[in-house]
């Protein structure tokens, strides 16, 4: 297989074909986990009035859900890419426990190992949020080092699933899964059976992750390793340096937050400007930084190229809002030139997080939708009508099935591939959304837009859309156009 060269960074404005064909590779993967996972609840609300028995503001539960965090988030991470993914760890016989195995196991391309410790608290990390802003975080956790028994079994499970598999990766939480010579034996067996191993270490005593083929601390953790100071790019570089002989380690790889990672390898150094236009949640993206990164040695890229993603990946990640994960879209979306009206044409998954970022800024958020095929002049005033009324406005395209089930040959006379881009051209619409069923109600629920926007004409036919907006406090407008339009779309059955 040949492997792709970085050679010099390009700008943001060039088309990066190499880094694009990267990508493209990570989802033909194979990549094990092992690690500390835990039960991320996230519980969401408003906050309209304070406690009479306390001064502490009352929450009122709007939906709760609840995700695989820690070594569980990386694994995410990792399907989001397409990688087929192993996974080792150890949960209790608890409810946590319990919910935590369904999730893991309900992911695609997962094969899970679940080990359960009889007596043992899952680690449970609650979170209330309102506003888009956390009002507390409760933790539920038990860190002692697993029995020696379970730690035995979970060495002989790793030998198997390391021969399955391209690389491991080691996700340590502190959570006592990775404790004692548990690391050791791991960065052993993975050189017994050939595998590249890489490390997401925890504490100071880096002693235990001893000839790993990559670390990734950030860059507390490397001074707190070394006791060396790490406030310029030459001092890191410098500890790295000292890490890597200490340990003997193959590649440090320090993330260094808004001023992105620095990889310090046999060959010298190189550092990687933060990639991220915006930031508004920055948990979980060292979790999403290890998942490309693994997925990218897997691929056998080169380092420069493995760590060039897993920055950009990082990047991505902090422009989210919550968990979410990153996915080949996203980073491919990013090596898309930005005056690509292209990018405007995302999945049901990409506008849901988009949608949440912009109410995050304080944007409304509107949206509307239609076949749009034959675009003309009631399209347009529509469009432009619909985007006056928000901040952000969100296009809804039937698919192709969905206008031939509606209408029958030779309809669509435009395929969905052309009616959105078309759409996405233009300056008023700020996203298009395809979706394949013939209502637009269940694409709508999971976006919950602030404004519908609607022509009056179909009032009858959108009663169900309308009640959801206005179910969670939305409004709904809808638009007269003038009659002469609306008997041009009539004539033309659009």
């Amino acid at each position: 297989m040949n492997q792709i060269t970085l050679g010099s960074v390009p700008r943001p404005d060039e088309p990066q074909p190499d880094l694009a064909a990267a990508v493209r590779r990570l989802a033909h993967t194979n990549v094990l986990v092992i690690g500390d996972v835990m039960l991320d609840r996230y519980t969401f609300g408003e906050v309209s009035r304070i406690s009479l028995e306390a001064p502490v503001p009352i929450l009122a539960i709007e939906r709760e859900v609840a995700l695989p965090g820690g070594a569980g988030n990386v694994v995410r991470n990792l399907t989001a890419l397409g990688v087929a993914t192993a996974f080792i760890s150890v949960v209790g016989d608890d409810q946590a426990g319990s919910d935590l195995t369904g999730l893991v196991g309900g992911q695609p391309n997962v094969e899970p190992w679940l080990l359960v410790q009889g007596g043992r608290t899952t680690t449970l990390k609650t979170r209330l949020i309102a506003a888009g802003q956390q009002l507390l975080r409760a933790d539920r956790e038990q860190t002692d080092p697993i029995h020696p028994k379970l730690a035995e079994r979970l060495l002989r499970i790793a030998m198997d699933a390391m021969a399955a598999t391209s690389v491991t990766v080691l996700s340590d939480y502190g959570k006592g899964v990775l404790s004692a010579d548990v690391p050791a034996k791991l960065v052993e067996a993975a050189r017994t059976t050939g595998r590249k191993l890489i490390v997401d270490p925890r504490g100071s005593d880096f002693s235990r992750y001893a000839g790993a083929d990559v670390v990734m601390p950030n860059r507390q953790e490397l001074a707190a390793a070394t006791h060396m100071p790490v406030d310029t790019e030459a001092q890191i570089v410098a500890a790295g340096q000292h890490l890597r002989a200490q340990h003997g380690f193959g590649a440090v790889v320090v993330t260094r937050g808004n001023d992105g990672m620095t990889l310090v390898d046999a060959t010298g150094s190189q550092h990687f400007p933060a990639e991220a236009a915006d930031v508004f949640d920055t948990s979980g993206a060292g979790d999403t930084a290890l998942a490309a990164l693994g997925a990218a040695l897997a691929a056998q890229l080169d380092l420069p190229v493995a760590v060039r993603l897993a920055n950009l990946a990082a990047g991505i990640s902090v422009g989210k809002v919550g968990a979410s994960v990153v996915r080949e879209a996203d980073l491919l979306s990013a090596l898309t030139p930005q005056h690509s009206a292209l990018r405007k044409i995302v999945t049901r998954e990409e506008a849901v997080e988009q949608a949440e970022r912009w109410r995050h800024r304080g944007w409304r958020v509107g949206f509307t939708n239609g076949h749009f095929d034959l675009l003309h002049q009631g399209h347009i005033a529509l469009l432009e009508q619909a985007r006056a009324s928000c901040d952000r406005l969100i296009v809804g395209l039937n698919a192709d099935t969905s206008v031939r089930r509606q209408k029958g040959s030779p309809h669509p006379v435009q395929p969905e591939a052309a009616r959105a881009a078309v759409l996405a051209s233009f300056a008023c619409v700020d996203m298009v959304c395809l979706f394949e069923e013939d209502s637009p109600e269940s694409l709508i629920e999971a976006l919950r837009p602030d404004v519908l926007i609607k022509r009056a004409n179909d009032a009858a036919d959108d009663a169900v859309d309308a009640d959801l907006v206005r179910g969670w406090g939305g409004r709904v407008l809808r638009i007269d156009l003038p009659r002469e339009q609306l008997a041009t779309m009539a004539s033309l059955k659009v």
